[in-house]
């Protein structure tokens, strides 16, 4: 299929003289020079590639020699060598990923998955992102939610990053109630930002989410809507990495234009890793007697899993920072260093969903206007914005940048 459409597209450009944009997307590749040849890409210019050092194991290619000249006994030989090298991988896979967490939704069959649909990439990507959050009780409703998601919104197809804006979509109509708030990424695709869907998107779709994002319906292509927009383009990434003290070298400015500031995070060695590892009990003998150590937490019948590890707290397989001191403070946050004295009408702020904070855009002092951004959290790959609920002064902010927050947590006060 890939043979066709390539041979077909450059048939297209030497018939009408017209140039068309050849863009090829892989994992990495111990081949990808033989890749831009086949898209005719200059190993010297528009030749982008990550190589050997980015995957911890690399690629290997194995030759067997079959001199069985009988085609059966031959047919036989290839399967029995198949099955033994697909087992003997199969075998160093698990002693490889013994340590590490394995969701059990990936390992099982699931009918509501593939009929969903969802991709295997991005099921445990954001399943993982649920149990962070301390929501994971959702999965069942939102995967149930994917369907109406896909049919209303134009069939897209179910890969990177669609699939994602399907998940994130579903989500938002399980937490905030069906279309009450459309996702960036979801209302964007129904409203033509990313090209044609196979499908028509459902009309009222198309309308909720020109309504919710103050947007309108493009035919315009990405192209043309990416080279038009000035938050976008070589010249943004550079001054990104300027800012922070990078190079503008080609893999730079790559990582700056796709993701921003998570991309300077990344090169700045600040970025969080998802990668999960299963958390050993330890055992000491106390009185003759091994106790295990740990608790088992139960807040509105949720089972949590807590280890404690002097100022660390592992809960379900997360680390957090923690610090107790005697005495409650009740509904108010405690008074700090970055507070001043909250007014007996004084009105919190509180977190609408789990997530975490990506920046805080006030300092305490500050005079807001209803509407006005507080902080910023991030939840599902999405942005959420929580803004000032009246006018007045911020009295407390009780979050910082990298703090994972509950639902109806305090995150500020306003007198």
């Amino acid at each position: 299929m890939l043979e066709c459409l390539v041979a077909r597209t450059l048939r297209q450009i030497e018939s009408t003289q017209e140039m068309v944009r050849l863009v090829g997307l892989s994992a990495t590749l111990p081949n990808y020079e033989d890749v831009a040849a086949f898209l005719r890409v200059s190993p010297e210019k528009g030749l982008f590639h990550f190589d050997n050092s980015f995957r911890p194991c690399p690629l290997a290619q194995q030759y067997i020699g079959v001199t069985v000249k009988k085609p059966l006994q031959r047919f036989q030989l290839m399967n029995e060598i198949c099955y033994d090298k697909v087992m003997e991988a199969e075998a160093v896979f698990k002693d490889c990923m013994k340590d590490y967490f394995m969701p059990p939704e990936a390992t099982k069959v699931e009918p509501m998955i593939p009929w969903s649909p969802m991709p295997g990439g991005a099921l445990t990507a954001n399943t993982q992102m649920l149990r962070d959050n301390g929501i994971m009780d959702k999965y069942p409703e939102i995967i149930k939610a994917m369907g109406e998601v896909v049919r209303r919104g134009g069939f897209g197809t179910s890969v990177t990053p669609v699939s994602q804006f399907y998940f994130q979509q579903a989500f938002n109509n399980v937490m905030f109630g069906p279309w009450e708030k459309m996702s960036e990424g979801y209302g964007k695709m129904v409203l033509g930002y990313f090209g044609k869907t196979p499908v028509e998107p459902d009309a009222e779709i198309v309308k909720i989410a020109a309504e919710q994002l103050g947007l309108e319906s493009t035919t315009l292509t990405p192209l043309e809507i990416n080279d038009a927009d000035p938050k976008k383009g070589l010249d943004v990434a550079g001054k990104l990495l300027e800012a922070a003290g990078f190079d503008k070298t080609d893999e730079n400015l790559f990582i700056a234009a796709a993701c921003k500031d998570k991309g300077i995070q990344y090169l700045e060695g600040e970025a969080k890793l998802g990668v999960r590892k299963t958390q050993k009990q330890d055992v000491e003998a106390e009185s003759g007697k091994a106790e295990t150590q740990g608790y088992t937490v139960t807040v509105n019948n949720k089972t949590y899993s807590v280890f404690m590890d002097g100022p660390e707290a592992v809960v379900n397989g997360k680390k957090y920072q923690v610090d107790v001191t005697k005495g409650a403070s009740g509904d108010k946050a405690v008074p700090s260093s970055n507070s001043q004295a909250a007014t007996e009408d004084a009105q919190s702020i509180k977190a609408p969903m789990p997530g975490a904070v990506v920046r805080v855009t006030c300092v305490v002092g500050d005079s807001v206007m209803s509407g006005d951004e507080i902080i910023v959290l991030e939840a599902m790959k999405m942005e959420v914005p929580i803004k000032a609920p009246c006018d007045g002064t911020i009295s407390s902010i009780a979050v910082v940048a990298g703090d994972q927050v509950t639902s109806g947590q305090i995150l500020a006060y306003i007198n």
